[in-house]
């Protein structure tokens, strides 16, 4: 890039860096939400499957990532060529030592640093389904294989131009034909609407995480037991670090200091304030009292929801789905009890419900697509097409690579799990109590 360059795009680059830092950090401040979630026998291992995936995707992503989710060299509408840019390679500056300009204008380095926090923080998503039984060295193994066979493709296919994207050759363009992009090229008449990654991101993590739990099956004494949150004041330090991170994953998704930046920052409030509202209402209807446990989660649902739908509505469209996805989360969260699957922190009721409806409901309440605001049928569509192909094609792979797993052992043994996970996977513990 010229200093021309570099000095008309610095504002931009700041803020960029400074969304991919917001966005890391999310990821620490979920160990605290589901640490604090578990019980004190399990908390540093909960903790330590945040920090464990953090260690193994930020190293995979500089290697092969990068180069599947956003190369050049597409295969199937699937994934690029995870050799093209391996290690980065012709990705950060060009033969003449020039930093290399990105799709956005500032430097594609800060592409690079913004876009694995998210692949970071989808991974660490899962875990919360898995709590206080799964072998540390598995679930480590597990990230990287499911990182590079799902993530980094569903990535390509509704970002990197692949076949949930506007693409000429998508699904969208299937459905409803293609329009004049403008700049001598075809997009899709409808374009599908994933702001920040309510399908790779929500949807994905909360339906990888539905099949673990069934996979790997249930805790000792699930259904019997009461499984209470050892610390609640580290619930709530970690929903206040997720929802301090995701103004970078909402408001950074704009990849501009601008007002599409400020509109999914008031929008990201709107809906998480709605939400936590929406919970507490359901809670106080359904057991007669309020909890902290319930806001925080009301929290992430509200945050979870307006994910994809950031950029596309107004701020009382906000306020709907946000206090909409808090009561419907707030009632999912009990389909495990009903259904007998062990989703041990609610990672399918907050993130795969409100993945769903957030995803879903860009086609009511988009300012200018939506049903709701003078739109047709055709973006609801479009959204539950591309909701649809996210769960199938992440819910088969994850079952594939769960089985293939198997062998290697998911399970501590149940003396080991009666003990505790802390001492038999990391001899260690939370609390050193006399």
């Amino acid at each position: 890039m010229s200093p021309d360059e570099v000095l008309a795009n610095s504002g931009n680059a700041a803020w960029m860096l400074m969304a991919a830092s917001l966005v890391l950090l999310m990821t620490p401040g979920l160990a605290f939400f589901y640490g604090g979630m578990s019980r004190s026998k399990s908390v540093l291992n909960m903790m330590m499957m945040s920090f464990g995936s953090m260690a193994v995707i930020a190293v995979v992503y500089v290697l092969w990532g990068w180069s599947m989710s956003y190369g050049t060299q597409d295969i199937g509408g699937i994934f690029a060529n995870p050799f093209e840019f391996f290690g980065l390679k012709d990705s950060i500056t060009d033969a003449d030592g020039n930093f290399i300009a990105g799709a956005f204008g500032y430097p594609n380095v800060i592409d690079i640093a913004f876009q694995v926090t998210f692949a970071i923080i989808t991974t660490a998503l899962i875990s919360g389904a898995l709590a206080e039984r799964v072998k540390f060295g598995t679930w480590m193994l597990f990230t990287g294989i499911w990182v590079t066979v799902v993530y980094f493709p569903l990535a390509h296919m509704v970002w990197g131009g692949g076949l949930l994207s506007h693409s000429e050759d998508g699904l969208a363009a299937k459905i409803f034909g293609t329009v004049d992009d403008g700049e001598g090229g075809l997009t899709a008449a409808v374009a599908p609407i994933d702001f920040a990654g309510g399908t790779v991101v929500h949807i994905n993590a909360g339906i990888a995480a539905f099949v673990l739990a069934v996979i790997i099956g249930k805790r000792a004494g699930f259904g019997k037991t009461a499984f209470r949150p050892h610390n609640l004041p580290f619930v709530m330090l970690g929903a206040a670090l997720l929802w301090f991170g995701w103004f970078g994953f909402n408001a950074g998704s704009a990849f501009a200091a601008d007002g599409a930046a400020g509109l999914a920052w008031v929008n990201t409030t709107s809906a998480t304030a709605a939400a936590i509202l929406g919970w507490l209402l359901a809670e106080r209807i359904r057991d007669g009292r309020a909890t902290s446990l319930g806001a925080a989660s009301g929290a992430v649902a509200g945050l979870v929801a307006i994910t994809p739908a950031a950029g596309s509505l107004s701020p009382v469209g906000s306020l709907a789905l946000g206090a909409i996805a808090g009561i419907l989360s707030a009632l999912a969260v009990g389909l495990k009890f009903r259904f007998g699957y062990d989703d041990s922190l609610d990672v399918v009721g907050v993130h795969l419900v409100s993945g769903l409806w957030g995803t879903v409901a860009i086609g009511f309440l988009g300012t200018e697509t939506g049903l709701f605001y003078g739109g047709d049928y055709k973006q609801l569509v479009v959204q539950t097409v591309i909701a649809v192909v996210a769960l199938v094609f992440t819910g088969v792979l994850t079952a594939v690579i769960a089985l293939a797993l198997k062998p290697l052992g998911w399970r501590i043994t149940p003396e080991e799990e009666a003990r505790g996970i802390d001492e038999s996977e990391h001899a260690e513990t939370a609390y050193d109590l006399v």
